[in-house]
């Protein structure tokens, strides 16, 4: 379901939007609309960095309701609630508290309350942010707000378009990586200790084959149960807090 507060649809509201500098998540374009107004957004967009998605006259009425198909003209976007940082911004949290960075990486997370939750645990974790992937992935919607209890205010969120790169860059920086899979070793038996990136993948497919062979460990958690996996923000918390643990001893 969209969030009406922070969604724009029309021409004119978006382009608006663009020139006022706000926070745009997403861009929706219909398909094969190239007239004057449309190449305006198109232009205020790539200035901004959004990057487009064309879609069906259908997919932008879906989006917008029935009772609101005529109003969108082909153009629908969705406004971020909160700003999102930069990835040197998170580094310089953990630079100024003089700890070793500890950030929180999400490949592909779908569900605002799963994202919500995630930064909820971010923050109580004491970790210095957290980056999301730009296509396929929530952004930073109202109900993720509502669902961080307050914790978004408090803690930097980047959006990257290469999270492989972002990975790569951050190596350079000399943090290590760590992702969870059920085919890893017990995070029991790891070291998770200095600058560290937890990994988190999609809820369905998990963390994609390109960001798992990125990464340094795998981490798999324990499970003693008849089912075989753990919601992606729950099994986030556990990750989390053995980093936490195995900080707090040094």
């Amino acid at each position: 379901m969209r969030d009406e507060e922070f969604t724009l649809l029309g021409r004119n509201p978006v382009t608006e939007a663009f020139r006022a500098g706000k926070t745009i998540d997403r861009l929706f374009v219909q398909d094969g609309l190239h007239d004057g107004p449309i190449s305006t957004i198109l232009r205020e967009a790539k200035k901004a960095g959004v990057k487009p998605e064309f879609v069906k006259k259908s997919r932008l009425d879906e989006i917008a309701g029935n009772e609101n198909a005529a109003s969108h003209q082909g153009v629908i976007a969705y406004l971020a609630a909160y700003h999102y940082s930069e990835v040197d911004e998170i580094l310089e949290v953990a630079k100024e508290k003089g700890e070793d960075p500890f950030i929180f990486i999400l490949d592909g997370i779908e569900d605002p309350h799963n994202l919500g939750a995630i930064i909820r645990t971010a923050n109580l974790a004491g970790a210095h942010g957290v980056i999301i992937r730009e296509r396929r992935a929530v952004g930073l919607t109202s109900t993720v707000a509502k669902t961080s209890a307050g914790a978004l205010a408090y803690t930097k969120v980047a959006k990257v378009t290469n999270i492989t790169k972002t990975i790569d860059e951050l190596k350079d920086k000399g943090l290590w990586f760590v992702c969870a899979d059920m085919g890893g070793e017990s995070m029991y038996k790891l070291n998770l200790k200095g600058p560290i990136g937890l990994v988190i993948g999609n809820e369905g497919e998990g963390v994609s084959r390109l960001v798992h062979d990125r990464c340094d460990m795998i981490a798999s958690i324990p499970m003693h149960g008849s089912i075989d996996s753990l919601n992606a923000s729950v099994a986030c918390g556990v990750l989390a807090y053995e980093i936490v643990r195995q900080r707090l001893n040094g």
